[in-house]
């Protein structure tokens, strides 16, 4: 019996598959997929030992949790039978930009409808997902949810309003880190270091200090001063970064990502 249903095969669908597989919430017998006209379901039954269904109505027969995991694009053409494919079902999306209101066009007769926004960590079990629920949750949904969402890596309910926001900061965020690290990098090659070496230290950097910020549980601000001494290299460093307004460039960064995000969910 097929318990999670995957509309869409890509790098999310893949990493939930994997997560679920290697926590052993779900044997490969009881989850299926289904993909486009590519191949990428069939490379993902072959590497996880998943079934890689060619018919919806097969895919759905037995499935109890389908999880959107598609295209947002491709919402608007999936085949109408979903309606009552779903109906009684726990339907997952995680697709960017569409609202709960959009999808229950598409699955109106589900038992529960979640709108998801995980991020790209989850490919190695480290994300976050900021999900909401149309509906108010039985506790077997809720644990449903958090399985399934819970394969990317952390989950935080929150209302819908929020996954504009959630979107901008948790969603795109880890593009502005990226973006971060390579300026890091670039200044250690100003500085005077082979790129490979700034590469690596920028790299080694950013995730040490991540991992003592999450380990100590201890506010950035305060980390920030326990390696900053009075005129010393950090603190001229520091300085520079207050005088160009380094706060207020990601502070705006978050909120065009989010009024993005506001403008796309209208459209959906």
């Amino acid at each position: 019996m097929t318990r999670f249903a995957f509309i869409g095969s890509g790098r999310m669908a893949s990493a939930m598959v994997g997560g679920l597989l290697a926590a052993k919430t779900a044997a490969p017998a009881e989850i299926a997929c289904i993909g486009g006209a590519d191949d990428t379901a069939q490379a993902l039954a072959r590497r996880t030992g998943i079934a890689a269904a060619t018919d919806l109505a097969a895919l759905l027969a037995t499935a109890d949790t389908v999880v959107l995991a598609c295209k947002p694009q491709q919402l608007a053409g999936l085949d109408p039978r979903l309606a009552e494919f779903t109906a009684g079902r726990l339907v997952i999306s995680i697709l960017a930009g569409k609202r709960l209101a959009r999808l229950a066009q598409t699955f109106p007769r589900t038992r529960n409808l979640v709108r998801a926004m995980p991020n790209t960590p989850g490919q190695i079990g480290a994300g976050i997902t900021g999900w909401c629920a149309r509906n108010p949750m039985s506790a077997a949904d809720r644990r449903l949810v958090d399985t399934v969402l819970g394969a990317l890596g952390q989950v935080i309910a929150l209302e819908e309003p929020s996954l504009d926001a959630v979107t901008a900061l948790s969603g795109s965020g880890p593009a502005f880190l990226f973006e971060f690290v390579a300026a890091l990098r670039e200044g250690g090659v100003a500085a005077g270091l082979p790129r490979a070496i700034a590469a690596k230290l920028a790299q080694e950097t950013v995730l040490g200090a991540a991992r003592l910020l999450a380990e100590t549980r201890t506010e950035p601000e305060a980390l920030r001063d326990q390696v900053t001494s009075p005129n010393g290299t950090t603190y001229a460093g520091l300085q520079r970064m207050t005088a160009r307004g380094f706060r207020d460039i990601l502070k705006e960064t978050v909120l065009a990502a989010k009024a993005r995000s506001e403008e796309l969910s209208k459209d959906s």
